[in-house]
């Protein structure tokens, strides 16, 4: 108990200096009222569109390396990054992208956490996601599979569970590399979408403009559908 005390602290600490150490060297270069500007996004757009456009592979491999970062060691989710990822590269890259770096980064939080916090998460969670451990054993890809794509739990808490389970590493990855495409295709498509009203309008446009365009509120229908399915499934699968 002492040694898993010591890791949780180590842990704690670790990503509170990450954290701060990013703010404030993002926010001694901007400002909350400069980033929460429409000119803003609308200049940065501008910048990010020149440089897609001079040096793809450059862009690509940075956002794939943030996008990394971002899950592990900084434990985010991955709306944000879909969201920026549609923005800046369209739906089609911009989802191949965003999946990429998503699954890399959860595999890597996997790994630490089946080396370091296994015992920590078995004697947290074991009783409550017993069942799955049955089903893991029937056919781990396939069950990982369906785990990945109906969600239903934390996204860090999501990548951490399979520990219990001794998941093999090649099958997390694969297994959310193709489990999430479908909401993290959606996601990209909304990005995507802001990106192509803020390059039509030089003022800020409503809300109301936002949603009602074809871009956004396609996405978020089916957005709101696959909920309904995965909400189905996921009853089902956590019985």
């Amino acid at each position: 108990m002492k040694k898993s005390k010591k890791i949780k602290l180590f842990i704690g600490i670790s990503y509170l200096i990450l954290v701060s150490i990013f703010l404030f060297l993002f926010f001694s270069k901007f400002s909350l009222q400069e980033i929460s500007s429409y000119n803003f996004i609308k200049n940065n757009r501008t910048y990010f569109i020149e440089l897609k456009n001079s040096n793809l592979f450059l862009l690509i491999i940075i956002f794939l390396t943030l996008s990394i970062l971002w899950v592990f060691p900084f434990l985010g989710f991955g709306s944000p990054v879909a969201l920026v990822g549609g923005f800046i590269f369209g739906k089609w890259i911009g989802t191949l992208v965003v999946v990429l770096g998503l699954s890399i980064g959860a595999t890597f939080l996997y790994i630490f956490g089946n080396y370091f916090l296994k015992d920590v998460i078995r004697e947290k969670f074991l009783f409550k996601y017993k069942n799955l451990d049955i089903k893991f054993k029937k056919s781990e890809f396939n069950y990982l599979l369906i785990y990945r794509f109906i969600g239903g739990i934390p996204w860090q808490l999501s990548c951490l569970l399979p520990a219990i389970f001794n998941v093999k590493v090649r099958n997390f990855f694969f297994a959310t590399l193709i489990g999430i495409i479908p909401q993290i295709f959606l996601a990209v498509s909304i990005g995507s979408g802001l990106e192509n009203i803020i390059e039509q309008n030089l003022k800020t446009p409503s809300i109301v403009e936002i949603i009602m365009s074809p871009e956004i509120y396609i996405p978020l229908i089916l957005f709101f559908i696959l909920l309904l399915i995965t909400i189905f499934i996921r009853k089902i699968f956590y019985r």
